[in-house]
């Protein structure tokens, strides 16, 4: 079921000067939806190839790797100090064996690795999270131009760097493709967003170019005050076409290695899965909300999702909840209770509050209630035989409680959650849910809820316009 809450915070750092321990959304979702990629040296890749994938210079195990991004993530996330990555950094090394590299057989050279790793993913990230912000329509309808600011705290400041400080030019400036901060190892500049109130017409400062030869003897050409491999944006490029890199990368790694790293691809490259858009606990509700997210992910993609939690609950009132703030209509985060008598198609029905109320074609309304995509799926629902029971026992029941169940099950949000959780269970022909379904529709102890879902013959026309409304956006797969 769907829950408001009353709003507590409010996100946004417009000046983005937030610390490590203050994360932000778009941070952890740039972190996260890396692809681990194993690598020898520390630039295999440059530049914006590093906003796809995760790398940790001669880790080259897949499960090394794994465990590393998980703790990066970890650490963005829950805001997470250097002092626990450091333990967390030095628990992974030893479980995995990792030698060899500069630093491995002292103490002090795994902290001096582990603060690199620590410091280089969440300051890019931290960079990446600001760009998504800065260049949101909204931010930019007011505030269209970027300053560079200089961190005056840093120890040895780079010349230029604190020369550019103050430097006001408007963000789409080619200025910002090569000198968006972070601008080298160890760089604390940031960018804020301004109004052209604050533009004095200066010029993007040219201070010429700098060339450096790589391990290979290939020349690069940097603007001076840039360390080698940082001249781009971080998070720029997202949305640029990166499958030929990942092909050429796949065809350099030994077989078993090829195919791990093609799994993490799959996960994480069609950006576009429900899964994408929810964070996992661990224990028994992540394996239930995983379980479930692949049948839904082998159904149908998704756009438009924002990224909210799943957690777990001890609610003895509500099998599950999505919930919102009432005033934003944000979403909050889905709850599964460890009470739940069918997690599975509770998980399934929570999600499809979730995509009713943030996707679709208005974004922070129920698109069941009222909207025309829906219009055939509502024809359908009001002439199926579950409807009109319900309708029949609203009418005739005589206990108050019986009609206001009735009631409920027969509210246009709800009847879309639970035709798409038996949607869901349907169309995958995962027989757990199907089980869950079946035990409903036989429960005699309430006609209300026995109606509440579909005997498979009165199910189908339902079926049949939930697969037209995902066809519709091309998300059906």
């Amino acid at each position: 079921m769907p829950l408001n809450l009353s709003p507590t915070q409010i996100a946004f750092n417009a000046r983005g000067d937030g610390k490590f321990n203050k994360p932000f959304q778009e941070q952890v979702d740039f972190l996260r939806n890396k692809i681990n990629l194993p690598t020898e040296h520390y630039d295999d890749i440059l530049k914006s190839a590093h906003d796809r994938a995760f790398v940790v210079a001669g880790a080259t195990k897949a499960d090394l790797l794994a465990d590393l991004h998980t703790a990066i993530n970890k650490a963005a996330q829950e805001g997470k100090s250097i002092q626990w990555f450091k333990k967390e950094f030095e628990s992974i090394v030893q479980k995995h064996g990792w030698e060899g590299w500069t630093g491995s057989d002292t103490k002090s050279g795994r902290d001096w690795r582990a603060r690199i790793i620590y410091k280089t993913n969440l300051s890019a990230s931290y960079a990446a999270g600001r760009y998504a912000q800065l260049t949101h329509p909204d931010l930019l309808k007011s505030r269209p131009y970027w300053k560079y600011i200089h961190n005056d705290t840093v120890a040895h400041p780079r010349p230029l760097h604190v020369a550019w400080s103050g430097l006001v030019l408007r963000y789409d400036d080619p200025f910002w493709q090569t000198h968006f901060p972070p601008n080298g190892w160890g760089c604390r500049c940031r960018i804020t967003a301004v109004s052209a109130k604050e533009y004095d017409g200066a010029q993007a400062p040219d201070e010429g170019v700098s060339i450096y030869k790589d391990r290979a003897g290939n020349n690069h050409v940097i603007p001076k005050g840039i360390d080698y491999g940082w001249d781009y944006a971080p998070g720029a490029s997202i949305s640029q076409q990166t499958s030929q890199f990942i092909a050429d990368k796949i065809k350099t790694l030994p077989p078993l290695l090829g195919q791990a790293f093609k799994a993490d691809i799959d996960k994480v490259i069609n950006t576009n899965s429900v899964s994408n858009s929810l964070t996992l606990p661990g224990g028994k509700t992540g394996s239930v909300f995983k379980t479930v997210l692949t049948e839904i992910d082998n159904l149908h993609g998704i756009d438009g999702l924002p990224t909210i939690p799943a957690k777990s609950s001890r609610s003895i009132k509500y099998q599950g909840v999505y919930r919102y703030y009432p005033s934003t209509n944000k979403a909050v985060d889905i709850q599964l209770s460890s009470s739940s008598v069918n997690p599975e198609l509770t998980v399934a029905h929570e999600i499809g509050h979730f995509i009713d109320h943030q996707s679709f074609n208005a974004p922070g309304v129920f698109s069941s209630i009222n909207d025309d995509l829906m219009a055939s799926f509502r024809r359908a629902v009001d002439e199926s035989t579950a409807t009109a029971t319900l309708k029949e026992h609203l009418a005739t029941a005589t206990d108050r409680n019986a009609r206001e169940r009735a009631k409920y099950y027969l509210s246009a949000h709800e009847q879309w959650a639970r035709a798409y959780a038996q949607w869901v269970a349907v169309r995958s022909n995962n027989q757990v849910m199907i089980d869950q379904i079946n035990k409903i529709i036989g429960n005699t102890r309430s006609p209300a809820y026995s109606a509440s879902q579909w005997l498979a013959a009165d199910f189908e026309p339902i079926a049949k316009a939930i697969d037209e409304i995902f066809n519709s956006f091309g998300w059906l797969k």
